[in-house]
């Protein structure tokens, strides 16, 4: 079964190009190349059997195939003996191909005749088929499409037998059970229909990305002993877009379990994929996977349950051009599809070219963990560019023939006389005329000479830019693109880009943290609109601690910190807000007031015993007796207003003063006084 097949514009498109191997012991490997033309290879003798370009092989692209199963041919074949009109045929006679198209139409190509068998349109699908499966006994077919619709055929009469929705999304991939009672559809979700109710009769989900593989590994549960109602207790395979994991389910009578019992790792998208069935309890199921990187992993695995752990592949298949001379060094050929024959033991090999494949049977007797095949394709047949470039011939047209317009009836246009080659180069060569220069010839086709700022790329082209750029390490191109601050832009962004470059774009982020704190803020809106809107698809990569360890690493420096910055940031805070507040009330101007009243109150003994007793206790006596001095005269002068009777009265008082300063002077050793003093005294 091709995992490959779809549009390369689309993001979440399948890997590949849709290829199948015939049902009858594989005598017949098809494939429908991107130009749009099915080819059907013998396998025998590695030699082009048939070609068919459909008719709309450019508008209506072929986006899956599949062949009709042995038991069906088998079927029909008696009863084409019936008419008399056609010749006794084998079973060979019916070698139907359905092809799925991306405007929604089906072709059935017969082998046989070489030509298109019927069509099957109306009715059908509206938008791209992405699987078609054929029933193993009734001759119906099942194709679900981008329309969200999975639609049953009935191929005797080209018309639609049943129609229902499959699911929210577009569904990608079918797979019919052995009992051909169940049918497999995938989407976001994987669900189990019961054909003849089109009811859901289980879920599974585990998926991040489109299911783009679905197959039935076993066709006897493991335990035989209990009854076996045809469906409960098998084993099936999926396989999904960008996924390096292929996970393996039961199915089981309780609807607990949702989850994959046991999963195998490959090292890049699977391609192609095809297996042996597994018709009883011992026997192992071989899985060959045939990834986008060009290798061939091999699988051998008993399914008996549980299994925690990934799988690795038993064996490794590459295929390598010999290295002719020192200096040449070999170079890998891509596998494009791999297939078990018959006998389980040996294995078919498509390599090369899409359009030159080369087809090989290998025996799987080796034990070997990794196998490197030397093959010299040198030799075959490749198409050439410059035969294809011969053949393109303009046409001469002469000043006679005349040009039929599309418009307005009866519009002729004006046809210029041709004229011939040497006239023209003898018209150049004419002396006295002057060759045009590039400058005038710049400024005749008026193109903006003016610089000035480049406009920044539009939203639709955001993500194609972000992983060019990251495909080819252009700094200045990622620059355009992460240098944005608008939010909704960078969602729109992730949401948009495709998942391959999801690792990529995380190393770049860890990279750019790491340099400038400008820079580092941009960042880090990436990086959280990234792990959330891919988070479901990053759980499912197995070796996404080792990717971004680094980042990892750096995560946990910063936040180791932000404990301690977060405490350092509180305290400032407190110290600037008080800063702030104590120079607001510095700034506050006092209202200025003037008092309306004074009193002084008049001087007593008790104010002059303290004035002399403080004017002891300074160090400087002269200068505090000065100033008694001045207080005292004016003292005098209020004094000598007042009665004569008072006035004799204080001069006593004064004198006994006088005798009381100068017994405490001779008592602290300052007996040497100023005569000027003693005047102003008396």
């Amino acid at each position: 079964m091709a995992a490959g097949g779809g549009g390369s514009g689309d993001p979440l498109s399948r890997a590949g190009v849709p290829c199948a191997f015939s049902p009858q012991n594989q005598a017949y490997f098809a494939l429908a190349s991107t130009d749009g033309h099915l080819r059907v290879w013998e396998t025998g003798n590695n030699r082009l059997h048939q070609e068919y370009v459909p008719s709309a092989h450019l508008s209506g692209t072929c986006t899956c195939l599949a062949w009709a199963p042995a038991r069906l041919q088998a079927k029909e074949s008696p009863q084409r003996k019936k008419r008399k009109s056609e010749p006794v045929g084998t079973s060979d006679q019916i070698d139907l191909l359905a092809l799925g198209t991306a405007v929604g139409s089906i072709l059935l190509y017969s082998t046989v005749k070489g030509e298109l068998h019927s069509k099957l349109i109306s009715g059908g699908h509206d938008n791209k088929v992405n699987c078609i499966q054929w029933h193993q006994d009734n001759g119906c077919l099942y194709s679900c499409s981008d329309d969200k619709h999975i639609v049953e055929w009935n191929t005797q009469t080209c018309k639609v037998k049943c129609k229902w929705k499959g699911d929210n999304s577009s569904v990608s991939s079918l797979c019919i059970s052995p009992d051909g009672k169940m049918l497999l559809s995938a989407g976001r979700t994987i669900k189990l229909w019961v054909l003849e109710t089109k009811e859901v009769y289980r879920h599974f989900t585990g998926h991040a990305t489109p299911v783009s593989s679905l197959m039935f590994t076993t066709i006897r549960p493991p335990n035989e002993s209990q009854p076996f109602d045809g469906i409960t207790g098998l084993y099936f395979l999926s396989g999904a877009v960008h996924d390096r994991l292929l996970n393996v389910w039961q199915v089981r009578s309780e609807n607990k379990e949702k989850n994959a019992v046991m999963s195998f790792t490959v090292t890049d998208e699977p391609v192609y994929i095809d297996l042996t069935l597994s018709e009883n309890r011992e026997e192992p199921v071989k899985l060959a996977v045939v990834c986008r990187d060009g290798q061939v992993h091999l699988f051998e695995h008993i399914l008996n349950g549980f299994c925690k752990k990934p799988l690795t592949s038993n064996c490794t298949i590459q295929i390598a051009t010999p290295g002719k001379g020192k200096k040449s060094t070999p170079k890998p050929i891509p596998v494009l599809a791999a297939g078990f024959c018959s006998n389980k033991t040996s294995l078919l090999l498509v390599y090369g070219s899409w359009f030159q494949p080369t087809i090989e049977r290998v025996a799987l007797n080796s034990k070997e963990p990794h196998i490197c095949l030397i093959r010299d394709i040198s030799n075959y047949w490749a198409p050439k560019v410059e035969t294809a470039l011969t053949k393109v011939r303009t046409p001469v047209m002469n000043s006679e023939a005349k040009v039929l317009v599309p418009g307005i009836p009866g519009h002729r246009a004006a046809i210029k006389p041709v004229t011939s080659q040497t006239e023209e180069l003898e018209s150049k060569r004419k002396l006295g005329d002057k060759e045009v220069s590039i400058e005038e010839r710049l400024g005749a086709m008026d193109i903006d000479s003016k610089k000035g700022k480049e406009d920044l790329p539009q939203t639709n082209s955001f993500p194609v830019l972000l992983t060019q750029g990251l495909e080819s390490n252009d700094f200045e191109m990622l620059n355009k693109v992460l240098q944005t601050r608008n939010v909704n832009l960078i969602k729109k962004t992730v949401l948009r880009m495709p998942l391959h470059a999801v690792i990529p774009l995380l190393q770049e982020l860890t990279k750019r943290l790491q340099g400038h704190p400008n820079s580092a803020v941009l960042m880090v809106q990436w990086l959280k609109c990234v792990l959330t809107v891919h988070a479901s698809y990053l759980s499912t990569l197995p070796d996404l601690v080792s990717q971004l360890r680094t980042l990892y690493q750096l995560l946990d420096s910063r936040v180791k910190t932000f404990q301690k910055l977060s405490h350092l940031h509180g305290k400032l805070i407190l110290l600037i807000t008080q800063v702030s507040a104590s120079e607001k009330t510095k700034e506050m101007i006092c209202p200025g007031q003037k008092a309306k009243l004074v009193y002084e109150e008049e001087s007593s003994e008790e104010e002059s015993d303290d004035e002399i007793a403080e004017k002891d206790s300074d160090d400087n006596w002269d200068e505090d007796e000065e100033e008694k001095e001045s207080e005292k005269d004016e003292d005098v002068n209020e004094e000598n207003e007042e009665e004569d009777e008072d006035s004799e009265e204080k001069d006593e008082e004064e004198n006994g003063e006088d005798r009381d300063v100068t017994i405490e002077k001779e008592l602290n050793g300052d007996s040497d006084l100023d005569p000027e003093n003693e005047s102003e005294e008396e």
